[in-house]
């Protein structure tokens, strides 16, 4: 918040002299309303009721330009803040790991930058408007309380340290309210998440009133908590009310009997009146921004937490650019290739491993091998191997914890990561589409491409069928995630999207797996001939999706237990063979 301030600082001035000028105001006017009733009103002296009546208007003007200026002011800064944190949130987000977000969970992730920020937002508004023309106008209204007459002010002695304990004791009880309250809400939204995406799920398995049962008791939690707090903050007005009117009472009271008995003028005590109430209205509007505070704190805590959080994926303080580079292969020693440089598209993997914090057993261990441009290195393996997340680590999603990848002969942590990745083009293993058209969600990776273009690359990506069908043709529109497309046709489109971006280097994790044996095969054929110079490298369960590589990694625990083509492997490697003739078997084949 303060460096938000820093950033709106003029504003901020502006609005503090602005409230400062309307509590000036404000205290102003019982004064001005006084002389009216002892020199005017008593005296008779109408020159001096229109002079001061007159002085009282420009006043009361003054106060009312003050109040809108600083309101209007105050909330153009609060929700330019609110952008500028959402943005802020947004940016971090972004460049945060698949491990970093999972720290904090996908749905707390979304509150955060929602109704947190919102939350924050409205606090800022309510402190532009009330926070320091409430303090100045209490802080102003003892003292000319006091001016007015001193043995009367007693009453202010008792009021105002009682108004403070009941906001003390209502405060102190709101804080964990409201910390729990994000957190349900949290949990709530998170649930509400896995059912919206989860409902074929749910159906099929008939657990509709499991859910419902599920999702009611972080529900009824939630609202248990909101009453709490809403009854707390509903209850301050009347306590608050309360000790107002008997104040005004007592005021009245002992006020009367000191004009009775001549201590005191009606205009003074008019004065007083108002001053008292002018003290109670600073006390209750500091009460109202101190109220909201703590749901704000716990807010702007959990904001903090993620915009505070380092990125485990850092950038390079000396980036070097992706270009072929004199020297050796760090996997496989002297490379051949001409006049001794590593063209752009190898790959190199030496003694690569990858552990998650705190875990025990490394997910990844020893990884070498290399890929280079013209082959096809395929990556096999059983269910958790680490196939996915050897290919994650490529560009940087995730980094290594041990060896090191180059690519092109330069370390990829050496390299910016907006250039590493721009230097090669990922297929997902899970098919996301955006809301959009076809032609929107081909041009993430190449914004400037024609629509000959795209009808080229969907046609080498197997995708004619069912496009042909589509009375829009590019121009169809998407729903979020592609819901409206099957699970194969996402897939081709994600293919499509990533062939669209000329590079030396793609990376294919399990995207062939949605897609029938001849739409994979010729697929696969189209492939070969469109990559032919490229470094492609294939993450499959189907052990026909990459018989003809050049190359072939078998992990098992993390560990490559075998490498070669796949007809040196079916002699070489037990794993290799188990998977594939299982799989062949099904198919059919020998």
């Amino acid at each position: 918040m303060r460096r938000l301030l820093a950033d709106h600082k003029p504003a901020v001035t502006a609005i503090v002299l602005l409230q400062l000028v309307q509590a000036a105001a404000n205290l102003l006017l019982p004064t001005v309303n006084a002389a009216i009733i002892d020199d005017g009103i008593v005296t008779g002296q109408t020159d001096v009721i229109s002079r001061l009546g007159a002085v009282m208007a420009v006043i009361a003007i003054l106060q009312a330009a003050a109040a809108v200026a600083a309101g209007y002011l105050g909330a153009v800064v609060a929700m330019r803040m609110g952008q500028q944190l959402r943005g802020e949130i947004f940016a971090r987000i972004q460049s945060l790991s698949s491990q970093d977000v999972a720290v904090f969970g996908t749905q707390s992730l979304t509150t955060r930058a929602t109704n947190d920020t919102q939350q924050v937002q409205a606090f800022a508004v309510l402190v532009f408007t009330m926070l320091v023309a409430g303090p100045a106008m209490g802080v102003g209204g003892v003292v000319l309380a006091l001016q007015q007459d001193v043995a009367l002010s007693s009453v202010v002695i008792v009021i105002v340290p009682l108004l403070l304990l009941i906001m003390y004791l209502i405060v102190r009880r709101l804080i964990p309210l409201y910390r729990e309250g994000q957190d349900l809400l949290d949990r709530a939204g998170g649930i509400l998440r896995e059912q919206i995406i989860g409902a074929g799920v749910i159906r099929s398995f008939v657990r509709q009133d499991r859910e419902v049962r599920r999702f009611a008791r972080v529900n009824s939690s939630l609202t248990a908590n909101n009453l709490q707090s809403a009854l707390l903050v509903a209850g301050m007005l009347p306590l608050v009310m309360l000790v107002v009117n008997i104040s005004s009472v007592a005021v009245v009271w002992f006020g009367g009997h000191r004009i009775q008995a001549g201590l005191m003028n009606i205009g003074a005590l008019t004065a007083f009146i108002a001053y008292i109430l002018q003290i109670l209205v600073a006390i209750m509007m500091s009460m109202y921004v101190l109220m909201t505070a703590p749901r704000a704190a716990v807010c702007a805590e959990r904001i903090s937490a993620v915009l505070d959080m380092e990125p485990s994926v850092r950038e390079p303080l000396d980036p070097k650019p992706l270009h072929p580079k004199t020297g050796d292969s760090p996997a496989t020693g002297p490379a051949v290739h001409p006049a001794g440089t590593v063209p752009p598209g190898t790959l190199a993997f030496s003694e690569v491993g990858f552990s998650y914090p705190g875990a025990e057993v490394p997910v990844l261990a020893g990884i070498s091998f290399t890929a280079r441009p013209g082959t096809t290195t395929a990556i096999v393996g059983s269910t958790g191997s680490g196939k996915s997340t050897l290919l994650n680590l490529i560009p940087r999603f995730l980094d290594s914890t041990a060896g090191s990848i180059s690519l092109g002969g330069v370390d990829i942590k050496d390299a910016s990561l907006e250039n590493l990745r721009a230097s090669m083009a990922i297929v997902p293993q899970h098919s996301h589409l955006f809301t959009g058209t076809i032609a929107d969600n081909l041009r993430i990776a190449a914004p400037d491409a024609t629509d000959e273009e795209l009808w080229e690359i969907l046609e080498t990506a197997q995708t004619m069928r069912f496009m042909r069908d589509l009375p829009l043709g590019l121009a169809t529109p998407l729903g979020q995630g592609g819901t409206n497309l099957s699970g194969g046709q996402r897939q081709r489109l994600c293919i499509a999207r990533a062939l669209l971006r000329k590079t030396s280097l793609y990376l294919f994790d399990d995207s062939f797996s949605a897609l029938d044996y001849d739409t994979d095969t010729r697929l696969r054929q189209a492939l070969q001939t469109r990559l032919a110079a490229a470094t492609v490298i294939v993450v499959a369960e189907r052990i026909s999706a990459v018989e003809d590589a050049g190359l072939i990694l078998v992990l098992d625990g993390g560990r490559v237990v075998g490498q070669g083509t796949h007809q040196e492997l079916l002699e070489t490697s037990s794993t290799y063979r188990e998977i594939a003739e299982s799989q062949l078997a099904l198919d059919g084949r020998p």
